[in-house]
């Protein structure tokens, strides 16, 4: 009899549970038997499959036997699944499955000589080997070389207790194809052949890819490619065979290296022939009022950056009685990309419009992401409505949404109307928008304010980014470096935004009608510990931070208190990694960082999947299709729809910070021996990253600092007696590297803040 995957499963989340008490097999097998129905034709059927199952677990330690006889987790006895993530150095991590996270809450470490042929993202079988406390961290570690000659650094030592494990068995492999230069190595002797093989261009990906003679292709030595791996490496033998699938160029343009970071994160920068031809068709419609809510003659317009093409939002505001009417109208995107189309199919594969640094990814063609869907001013666009009742202090009274046809009357822009409300009718820009004063948007303003004072009353977070803002020579390098500033207008639209995506999930939840939320849960509580224990050596009050509940708004007053001592810049740092992620889900839940029961995305169906699934849904209410069975449809989808829809929002935002990463790199090259003033970032235990006061950002490795530091995890520092770095501190560094290939820049201290920084600590120490 053949092991059954449906007891298997059962098996691993039973012997899994946290209050699970090993028992003989008979007992398993009763209760397994319970739950498995009628799946099988007879009891001697399932038994015959159960201890099938049983044996071949236990063959495979996904079982064990006690001394008694009785089954437990493979976990219990040391052997543990989890997903491998590899370091630079060779060793790696594994981050055990959830199911056993009760037993081992921390990654495994494996060592160098027992990762047992993983790469990167591989699910694999560990077996713990031991737990022991670890030597402080070196300044100087051994280093060694490359078979191309880049110099790497032995694994590091870490002064805290962790657990040691060994991978025995590889489960399943991530890794299909690897993106990396082109090397040749001559042959030793006169009549041997010559080898070929690629490295990596992430440096995680530790093992070399042999490739034969005749799997090259095209590619010559020197050439980015991407090479398909064949066979993988083996404990004995970490070296992996594969075959080019594609070759981008010179592994030192930027158009390879550009088009290696496409093509690593799947990025689709073409759309199928049949795709444009459904976008032109739906382009060629003609509009008319009929069926919808005709708003041309309201003063309805939109506000963007100047170099925007695809407007998806306008806005409109009318006092009433008991407070504000605000329209928030979005492009009716829906109207012309029906469920279940080839214009639906392939938003659903790109999930969100990507942007760059010189050019946008679009999620629809630009028939109609810049065209017929684009709010352009002066022409009518169908559009979805969502009509807030707000009263004097900002709260939701009523949300309404209507089919509606709009004509914007203004292109606004958010500098444009910057520069008006900083100088009135003084600025040049005042004319364009004299519809919109002294009454419309001075209201706005005032609106803004009171939905800004309510979100900050119910201690919604106020963390940002700094964001970047490249300027471009005619040849696409960049010039120019700078930090991208938000006014008045930027923060009013995205309070107008935040409203209309609240106003609507809430109102689809009292519909009782499928949505796909956008939920952002509550810190873990290990990460807060962490968060705790830094800012109580910032000095600062923690007693918020022990509630039973932890809120927004206890998150808030830490911040408060260190914006009055300016300490704000280093604890929005640190909170920003202590949060958790933000994701797509159908079901319900808090949006933490934003102090809201109920959010969703409604706002950007041309950009972004999820806002054009909650305008189909809404608009199901609207024309009355809320029977049973489509409901139940709807459900099923929105649940693969947030599934997918995260995975595009991940998947793009690391084609970005990777293309604005190359981009950092290109505009350092000619910049390296040059001294900047800049901002600890990050520290760690190989050394502290710098960001410069243009956003870019380097590393300070450990090897090039003077004495021997000691990391401290939990304050996030690198100390050598008196002489500390921490986040926060400002140093002058110098730029020593930049690197196409890896997208990484190196920063040493430069030689006069060696002798500044520890005279500063030593008159520090003599004030104490």
């Amino acid at each position: 009899m053949k092991p059954n995957e449906t007891i298997r499963e059962l098996l691993i989340d039973i012997t899994a549970e946290k209050g699970y008490n090993a028992c003989m097999p008979e007992e398993l097998c009763a209760r397994v038997r319970e739950m498995t129905d009628d799946t099988f034709a007879s009891a001697e059927e399932f038994d015959a499959a159960f201890y099938a199952t049983v044996e071949d677990m236990c063959n495979q330690k996904e079982l064990g036997r006690s001394g008694r006889g009785n089954l437990v987790s493979g976990a219990q006895l040391g052997y543990v699944t989890g997903v491998f993530r590899a370091n630079a150095k060779g060793f790696g991590f594994v981050t055990p499955d959830a199911r056993y996270a009760h037993l081992y809450p921390e990654d495994l470490f494996v060592g160098a000589d027992r990762t047992g042929g993983a790469m990167m993202g591989d699910v694999v079988m560990v077996r713990i080997t031991e737990t022991k406390k670890s030597g402080g961290r070196q300044s100087q570690p051994i280093k060694t070389k490359s078979r191309t000659g880049k110099q790497t650094s032995a694994a590091p030592q870490r002064s805290q207790m962790r657990t040691e494990a060994a991978v025995i068995r590889i489960i399943t492999r991530a890794l299909t194809h690897v993106t990396g230069t082109l090397y040749k190595e001559l042959p030793r002797y006169k009549k041997g052949q010559p080898r070929y093989f690629v490295e990596a261009d992430n440096d995680r990906i530790t093992a070399t890819v042999q490739i034969r003679p005749g799997d090259l292709g095209d590619a010559h030595p020197g050439d980015k490619v991407e090479v398909q791996i064949l066979k993988y490496p083996k404990p004995d033998y970490p070296t992996a065979q594969g075959i080019v699938t594609h070759v981008f160029g010179d592994t030192e343009s930027k158009e390879a290296n550009y088009e290696a970071v496409l093509r690593e994160n799947g990025v689709r920068c073409t759309f199928p022939p049949q795709v444009l031809e459904a976008a032109d068709k739906q382009a060629c419609r003609t509009l008319t009022a009929e069926g919808r809510l005709d708003l041309r003659d309201k003063i309805i317009f939109t506000i963007d950056s100047a170099d925007a093409k695809d407007l998806d939002d306008a806005i409109s505001l009318e006092k009433t009685e008991d407070g504000w009417l605000l329209g928030v109208h979005i492009a009716d995107v829906s109207e012309y990309v029906r469920q279940n189309s080839a214009l639906d199919a392939e938003a659903y594969l790109r999930g969100t419009s990507i942007y760059f640094v010189d050019q946008v990814i679009p999620m629809l063609p630009k028939a109609l992401s810049n065209g017929i869907c684009s709010l352009n001013g002066g022409e009518d666009r169908y559009a979805l409505s969502a009509l807030i009742s707000l009263d004097r202090a900002g709260n939701i009274l009523g949300c309404e949404c209507r089919e509606t046809l709009i004509r914007s009357r203004i292109r606004g822009v958010y500098a444009e109307l910057n520069d008006i409300l900083a100088h009135g009718e003084a600025s040049v820009y005042y004319d364009k928008y004299a519809v919109l004063f002294p009454d419309v948007y001075p209201e706005m303003v005032r609106l803004y304010e009171v939905l800004y004072h309510k979100n900050r009353a119910k201690g919604a977070l106020e963390l940002e980014s700094a964001e970047s803002k490249f300027i471009l020579d005619e040849r696409g390098f960049p010039v120019d470096i700078v930090r991208r500033e938000r006014g008045m207008s930027e923060c009013l639209i995205e309070q107008f935004m935040l409203c209309a995506n609240e106003a609507v999930a809430s109102w689809l939840y009292s519909m009782q009608m499928p949505c796909i939320y956008r939920i952002h849960e509550e810190p873990p509580a290990d990460k807060m510990q962490t968060l705790a224990a830094f800012a109580y050596n910032l000095g600062l009050d923690i007693r918020p931070l022990k509630r039973r509940q932890l809120r927004p708004s206890d998150l808030q007053a830490l911040m408060n208190e260190a914006k009055e001592r300016s300490l704000d810049g280093v604890l929005s740092t640190v909170m920003l990694r202590s949060l958790s992620k933000a994701r797509y889900s159908r079901v319900q839940g808090i949006h933490f960082g934003l102090a809201t029961e109920f959010y969703c995305h409604f706002t950007s169906p041309i950009r972004r999947y999820p806002d054009l699934c909650v305008h189909r849904f809404v608009k199901d209410i609207l024309h009355g299709k809320l029977d049973v069975q489509s409901v139940h449809k709807t459900e099923a989808f929105a649940e693969k729809a947030a599934l997918q829809s995260t995975e595009c929002e991940i998947r793009a935002m690391t084609a970005e910070r990777d293309i604005e990463d190359l981009y950092k790199v290109l505009y350092l090259e000619d910049k390296i021996g040059t001294i900047h003033d800049g901002i600890i970032s990050s520290v760690a235990s190989f050394g502290f990253f710098v960001e410069l006061d243009n956003t870019c950002e380097g590393l300070v490795p450990i090897g090039s600092l003077d004495g021997f530091y000691t990391f401290d995890e939990k304050n996030l520092t690198l100390s050598c007696g008196y002489r500390q770095f921490k986040l926060g501190q400002r140093v002058r560094v110098e730029i020593t590297g930049a690197d196409r290939i890896s997208r990484k820049v190196d920063m040493a201290l430069a030689e006069d803040e060696s002798e500044h920084r520890t005279l500063d600590y030593y008159i520090e120490r003599i004030r104490q």
